[in-house]
């Protein structure tokens, strides 16, 4: 008896080291600059091959956050790029809003699938990055192969993301010598390996006039695609929603997918599930790139005009 309660509070122990250590990424991928509109832009690449992602990050953070995501749809043979928009991670770092607009955004993405010679990619990101993968869908569809949208921020988030936004845009503004003194401290910090908190630590390494410029260009430019732009998305779509978080309320992703004609929905346990215990989520992305590349592709819809700010 007393040997099986040792037993069972070795394996209370060892159990969780697997997931542990599986949070440190150390696998090798290459790494890249590119030009563009007088910026310049850090890229990942994972794998190699003809079936590409661009998978995209959130709101300040960067590439990082997806490191692991990208390691093992690469073990799977697919080509993942995870691309550092202006004003996060290693890119350049504009003060000025009109470089982060969403469809300013966009315009990068095809930029980059220009500069490594890609005709078409499946194109995605979670929440900043999903938003802007629906605007390439829109702008350049002739681009895109299929899409990867985890927790979109579309109309139901719009009260949310203002209180949180908003304040913090004022917050970086007003409390600058604050916002300052965390970044000079973060960047003491040295990098744990754990590829999505180092993210995390990126992002509070940001001046507060970088962090302002991304924020205010939320404000300015298109948040997402209208209502019927979104409906003329034809590419094979899958969606990734959860219900704890209100600025990626699931009733976003449930009509997201409700509205583009080749769309599917999976529910996410939580918002970290992708970065903490990955395989089922992982698993979905790799089959569904799978029977995407698998595909003959379709005719898309012609591009999008241009909207005014």
């Amino acid at each position: 008896m007393g040997r099986q309660r040792v037993t069972k509070a070795i394996d209370l122990v060892l159990t969780p080291l697997p997931r542990v250590r599986a949070l440190f990424e150390r696998r090798p991928y290459e790494e890249g600059m590119f030009q563009v509109g007088g910026h310049r832009l850090h890229y990942e690449r994972h794998g190699e091959g003809t079936h590409v992602l661009v998978f995209l990050h959130g709101l300040l953070l960067d590439g990082q956050m997806n490191r692991r995501l990208a390691a093992d749809l690469a073990a799977r043979g697919n080509n993942v790029i995870l691309l550092d928009l202006p004003g996060h991670g290693t890119s350049d770092k504009p003060r000025h809003a009109s470089a982060h607009r969403m469809d300013s955004y966009a315009h990068y993405v095809v930029a980059l699938l220009d500069e490594l010679g890609i005709d078409k990619a499946v194109v995605g990101g979670v929440s900043l990055g999903a938003n802007v993968s629906l605007q390439v869908a829109v702008t350049a569809p002739e681009r895109v192969r299929g899409l990867v949208v985890e927790m979109p921020v579309l109309e139901w988030a719009v009260p949310a993301a203002a209180m949180v936004f908003l304040p913090l845009l004022l917050g970086v503004h007003y409390a600058a010598p604050v916002v300052r003194a965390l970044a000079s401290f973060a960047r003491r910090l040295p990098r744990t390996e754990i590829a999505a908190l180092d993210s995390f630590v990126s992002m509070l390494s940001s001046e507060p006039d970088e962090a302002a410029a991304v924020l205010h260009g939320m404000l300015v430019g298109p948040v997402t695609p209208t209502y019927e732009d979104r409906q003329t998305i034809t590419a094979p779509t899958l969606v990734i929603g959860h219900k704890i978080d209100v600025i990626h309320p699931f009733t976003d992703a449930d009509h997201l997918a409700r509205q583009l004609p080749n769309a599917r929905l999976v529910e996410a346990h939580s918002i970290v599930e992708l970065r903490v215990a990955p395989e089922r989520l992982t698993g979905e992305i790799a089959s569904f790139l799978d029977e995407v590349w698998a595909t003959p592709t379709r005719e898309p819809a012609p591009t999008a005009q241009a909207r005014p700010a």
